[in-house]
């Protein structure tokens, strides 16, 4: 249960500086007077502001602020729920939204508007409308219930049965399924993607092994192709070498001897050349020397011709000698250029054997490498290749991931079966209409006991959508807006003292404060105003704290303990206990 204990408010309307507070639970009614303009109505407004941030009346925010003073405008409401304590700080110009609970003020670091919702939900349990239904009635800006539209009237309902918290759990349920939709798609097409990246897949994989097929055949024909060329590349090496071992040993034996030879005829050629060099300085000599140049005596004419003729035979038979020789040196040097032209030849051949040997080698290498593709190829699959080896892996992930994606799916599909029957379960039509169905005649038996005791003896009834059927005496149906002013604010005064009732046996949404605005001003008769009376004073031991805001001091001033008098004095409203 609320309880309501104090409201003060400052720079507030009418209200200046000097701030007015109201006691809410000193007596059990208090009566509130003044003349228009006073400022007696501010308690609704100030109470409604502090509570849910607006006036009760249609007012905008800014013209809240004190049209004077035009700063620092506060509203504090103090009251407590059970063991707790708590107080709604809220201004203008500086802006304050505060809640404090036991004396320690709630986290404000969510945007005001969740702050709010902080308050409604979870402390006060009620909105703006439900509030209002409950704890005020008769203000000219007031919507009665019977004049709420079809769903807000249920609205008001919920909150006093507390089984909002199904339509706040429907619309997260609704948020949830519609989460889950976009997952069940998503998966769907994650589903359909991996379905058709392993079919491509096998597909790859099928066309790996064929090519791995082809490649084998390949390479088994490769590998005859090689061993043929090897085989072949030997009958040449054989060739070769055949003809290296015929005529290598005989050219380099020729080559040795002519080599020899050539330097013996070297060497002869060199001595005949020096003889005949000597032969030709002593012709020279005798022929151009008379006297001796060593011991300085006549050379005779004899022994010159002796010893001229001598040499003269001698250089004859030399040059002959040389000649021949050189002829033998031609010879010689022509064998050994023909022996060098062979064994260039040789040299040839050689490198030929050899260029032949390493290409054997090489394609013996390459047949070694195909023999061991060949042979990992048919030890096992799983060794085909590294190509689809690879694909075989991916293939394996990917079904291991619809596999994952097909549980996943089942997993949603089966929750979101279960949300479906928790969503019937929390529409209007499942457990809130369930809940209704138990109380609306305990709701219907409490209208008609109250429209007894105001005297207006009609049946009413609410049915299911909130629609009323109001019967006369004489079994005529009626409609709310059938009836007079009067009758209408006993149908009023019949349902909000009603939802009190609910509330207090809901307790979460009892409260201890009723605001009567100006009801005993309206139309209703003196007859009526006693029988309102009435009702009044059984909730003064229900532990209900009221406040009747009226015009008529002289005719209600001796119907409550207590009375709030509101006056304007320069400008300003103040209060007055009596």
């Amino acid at each position: 249960m609320i309880i309501f204990k104090k409201l003060s408010w400052r720079n507030f309307l009418s209200t200046g500086d000097n701030a007015i507070e109201v006691i809410l639970n000193k007596t059990p009614a208090t009566l509130i007077v003044g003349s228009n303009g006073a400022g007696k109505s501010t308690l609704l407004d100030a109470l409604s502001f502090a509570l849910f941030g607006k006036p009760h009346r249609n007012i905008t925010k800014p013209q809240l602020l004190n049209s004077i003073n035009q700063k620092n405008c506060v509203v504090t409401a103090d009251f407590d729920i059970g063991n707790l304590e708590f107080r709604i700080v809220r201004g203008i110009k500086p802006n304050i939204f505060e809640i404090w609970q036991n004396g320690v003020m709630l986290n404000q670091e969510s945007h005001s508007r969740d702050y709010q919702k902080l308050l409604e939900s979870n402390i006060l349990k009620l909105n703006h409308k439900s509030f209002h239904q409950i704890v005020v009635l008769g203000s000219n800006n007031f919507t009665p219930f019977m004049q709420l539209g079809q769903w807000t009237r249920r609205e008001v309902i919920e909150d006093l049965l507390d089984i909002g918290i199904f339509t706040k759990m429907n619309v997260l349920l609704k948020e949830r399924q519609g989460k889950m939709k976009d997952s069940i798609l998503e998966l769907d097409s994650l589903l359909m993607i991996t379905q058709e990246k392993i079919s491509l897949q096998n597909k790859h994989l099928d066309e790996l092994k064929r090519i791995d097929r082809i490649n084998s055949l390949k390479m088994q024909n490769e590998i005859a192709t090689l061993e043929s060329e090897i085989s072949d590349r030997n009958v040449s090496i054989k060739q070769l070498q055949g003809k290296y071992d015929l005529e290598y040993a005989p050219a380099v034996a020729d080559l040795r001897k002519e080599k020899v030879k050539h330097t013996q005829l070297s060497s002869y050629g060199t001595q005949i050349k020096s003889n005949l060099d000597r032969m030709n300085k002593e012709v020279t000599f005798y022929s151009g020397h008379s006297v001796c140049p060593t011991c300085q005596q006549a050379i005779d004419d004899d022994f010159k011709h002796t010893k001229t003729e001598a040499c003269s035979l001698q250089i004859t038979a030399l040059s002959d000698g040389y000649t021949k020789l050189q002829s033998n040196v031609s010879e010689v040097q022509n064998s050994i250029h023909m022996a060098e032209l062979k064994l260039a030849e040789m040299v040839s051949l050689n490198n030929d054997i050899n260029s032949n040997l390493n290409y054997i080698r090489a394609l013996q290498g390459r047949i070694s490498t195909l023999l061991i593709s060949a042979s990992a190829a048919q030890n096992s699959s799983a060794t085909l290749g590294s190509g689809t080896k690879l694909a075989e892996v991916n293939l394996k992930t990917l079904e291991d991931e619809l596999g994952k994606l097909t549980i996943r799916k089942s997993e949603q599909l089966e929750e979101r079966t279960y949300n479906n029957v928790v969503e019937e379960l929390l529409k209007d039509t499942g457990i809130k209409t369930k809940v209704i169905r138990q109380y609306l005649p305990m709701i219907n038996k409490y209208v008609n006991n109250y429209l007894g005791v105001l005297d207006f003896f009609v049946s009413f009834t609410l049915d299911e959508s909130f629609n009323e059927i109001i019967k006369s005496r004489h079994r005529d149906e009626f409609s709310y807006n059938s009836f007079s002013e009067g009758e209408k604010q006993r149908i009023d005064l019949a349902l909000i003292f009603t939802w009190r009732q609910i509330a207090k046996m809901k307790n979460s949404t009892n409260t201890n404060l009723l605001i009567l605005d100006e009801t005993f001003d309206s139309s209703m008769d003196i007859a009526g105003v006693d029988n309102l009376l009435k009702i009044l004073n059984t909730l003064k031991n229900e532990q209900t704290n009221i406040f009747v805001i009226s015009h008529k001091a002289d005719l209600l001033d001796d119907k409550f303990p207590a009375k709030l008098e509101f006056q304007r004095a320069n400008n300003f409203s103040k209060m007055i206990e009596h």
